[in-house]
């Protein structure tokens, strides 16, 4: 081969792996707008908990430099300063901190306070997070707006092959009408366009509110008795089983009662948009499969 050919195979190589690690970065969120950066972003502001947990999924964690109030995991996660709570943003504290990028929850981040970091010049990356396929969906894009595609590409992997094993164990089994209860008073659901409704599908249950649009619906303990679900489900707002998940023993003629089927979920690990909802679909699988069996 001759020296010159050789010479300019090299070249090429060189070219194309600094291309690889050193170019622009262009995303398409998911409001339909391009987010362009000339470098991995550093200084990232994190407006939704689910999202401070997948940057630190994503090996991203220590390009934090402000989160949304109730980003407490990881357990590094809360030493971070807060930037305000989901209805309402500390812009000027968010400015102060000077972010080359903002993630926004499409479904959560106050809009008109995510408009005004817009016009002050923020570049804001808008994540929808609404199943469980988005979440490695948004791995992988946020991974790439950091520069850490390398270190996520693992867990993305394992997160991807997890969902398909548990798809393959239970989405074919014969279906179970199960009731979620987010809240009792007022008591609160779960629609058909959310993380929790998927969850449940996954497990082969059927959301027994699944035709309402609405994320979190009220609805009346009358329309539960008529949906008469085999398997009730809560999560509360803590670890610990709430006392009212009993109060539907007050109904003993309620099939999920008179099977005793009336399960407690951690609130985490179904309600957030991460990697641990595969651990909260674990146990949401076991609960409707032992539904099933009765």
């Amino acid at each position: 081969m001759k020296l010159d050919s050789l010479m300019t195979r090299l070249v090429f190589l060189i070219v194309a792996l600094f291309s690889g690690t050193c170019g622009s970065i262009e995303i398409i969120d998911d409001d339909g707008h391009l987010i362009k950066l000339e470098n991995p972003a550093e200084r990232i502001i994190s407006l939704a908990p689910s999202l401070t947990e997948l940057m630190f999924a994503i090996g991203a964690g220590d390009k934090l430099k402000g989160v949304i109030e109730y980003s407490d995991f990881p357990l590094e996660a809360k030493s971070l300063p807060v930037i305000g709570r989901f209805d309402l943003l500390d812009v000027e504290k968010i400015l102060e901190l000077r972010p080359d990028l903002v993630i926004a929850w499409k479904g959560g981040s106050p809009k008109s306070s995510v408009e005004q970091l817009k016009k002050l010049g923020l570049t804001v990356y808008i994540a929808e997070l609404n199943d469980l396929t988005s979440i490695s969906i948004q791995m992988d894009k946020l991974s790439k707006l950091a520069g850490t595609a390398n270190e996520a590409r693992k867990s993305i992997r394992e997160f991807n092959q997890t969902y398909e094993s548990l798809v393959a164990e239970y989405s074919h089994r014969a279906a179970v009408k199960t009731f979620y209860q987010v809240w009792n008073n007022p008591l609160i659901t779960v629609g058909g366009n959310e993380l929790i409704n998927d969850i449940i599908e996954l497990c082969g249950g059927s959301n027994v509110f699944r035709n309402i649009k609405q994320i979190a619906p009220k609805v009346s303990v009358e329309s539960v008795l008529v949906a008469d679900p085999e398997v009730i489900i809560s999560s509360g707002v803590t670890t610990v089983r709430p006392d009212w998940l009993d109060n539907w023993n007050h109904w003993p003629s309620l099939t999920a009662v008179s099977k005793q089927n009336l399960f407690f979920i951690p609130p985490d690990l179904v309600q957030r948009q991460t990697p641990r909802a595969l651990v909260g679909a674990k146990e949401m699988c076991g609960y409707i499969d032992k539904a099933r069996e009765n």
